[in-house]
């Protein structure tokens, strides 16, 4: 929000500033719009594009109030997603940059850093068990679906998931965090946008300020993965991953919420700083400590590239 202002050669700043008047300083910088104009105009489409796709599914399904549906939350997801996306879409075209600058490029889709991606997230979510289950504190129980309802299921939350994690992975890491880095800094972006994920997520029934913890910790490992590996495909991969690991294999809470059609009738017990109590695993101390193994995990299997050192004309410029 500091930029230089847009200036025009051999002419004084002094007289450039009375030329472009107050509206330039507040709106412009050298590149364009300032950064807090560009996010704030982003979160403004989308939230426009979701309002109007939410009204239009109740207008087609008629959903019965207080009533919950996993198809018309599927749809609300999606519709979610392409809110997200299209929102940066719009700014790719006022911007003229490239839309895969924000973090899902289509070369490299569902590739390598995907199942990489989705090999961290069934080993969280199984150690994460284990560990749990060793405590005395998880108990798999009986099969709660069987034959072709388990089939159904088990494809209806794999696609259910990878909807919810291109959405909260491009929402909260995707054009956001692009924009808000280049104008207070990766980290500081990344920790803004980690704390309101974690802190949307209290919305949630059963969900309680450990489990908030435990996202905007994960929320954090993600934005790591995305400054390493230079896209957000690890990322979707792993939280895809993850929360169907939670919700459908082992049958467990997923941010205080149980959704119906998983794989057992699984039970918790015991101290909730084992178990993750009622938000459910990513709660307990457990996953903190995964998490912090994986930090450093990434750390090696993706060292940190070198920064070419830029003029001093080019950082006045950015």
């Amino acid at each position: 929000m500091d930029d230089e202002i847009l200036s025009t050669p051999d002419v004084p700043r002094s007289a450039n500033e009375s030329a472009g008047g107050f509206p330039q300083r507040v709106f412009l910088k050298k590149t364009g719009l300032r950064t807090g104009w560009r996010f704030l105009i982003y979160t403004a489409i989308f939230f426009v594009v979701w309002n109007a796709s939410g009204l239009l599914i109740n207008l087609v399904l008629q959903p019965a109030r207080n009533v919950f549906s996993l198809a018309a939350q599927f749809l609300a997801e999606s519709a979610s997603f392409l809110s997200a996306f299209s929102a940066a879409w719009i700014m790719s075209l006022v911007e003229q940059r490239p839309l895969s600058s924000y973090g899902l490029p289509a070369r490299g889709s569902f590739g390598k850093l995907f199942w990489q991606g989705c090999a961290f997230g069934l080993i969280e979510i199984s150690g994460l068990i284990g560990i749990i289950a060793a405590f005395g504190g998880y108990s798999f129980g009986s099969l709660a679906e069987h034959g072709g309802s388990l089939a159904r299921w088990a494809l209806f939350f794999s696609a259910f998931f990878m909807v919810v994690a291109f959405f909260e992975e491009f929402l909260f890491r995707g054009y956001t965090l692009h924009t808000l880095a280049e104008g207070i800094g990766f980290w500081p972006a990344a920790i803004l946008m980690s704390v309101i994920f974690g802190a949307i997520h209290l919305s949630n029934p059963g969900e309680d300020w450990k489990g908030g913890l435990g996202v905007v910790l994960v929320g954090l490992f993600w934005s790591f993965t995305l400054k390493r590996t230079g896209s957000l495909w690890f990322a979707v991969g792993m939280h895809a991953a993850f929360d169907f690991g939670e919700t459908f294999l082992f049958s467990v809470p997923d941010s205080g919420m149980v959704l119906p059609g998983h794989l057992s009738n699984a039970t918790l017990q015991g101290p909730s700083w084992i178990t993750g109590g009622a938000p459910g695993p990513e709660a307990s101390v457990f996953d903190f400590l995964i998490l912090l193994v994986f930090f450093v995990v990434v750390h090696f299997l993706y060292p940190a590239k070198a920064t070419p050192q830029m003029s001093v004309a080019t950082n006045q410029n950015v």
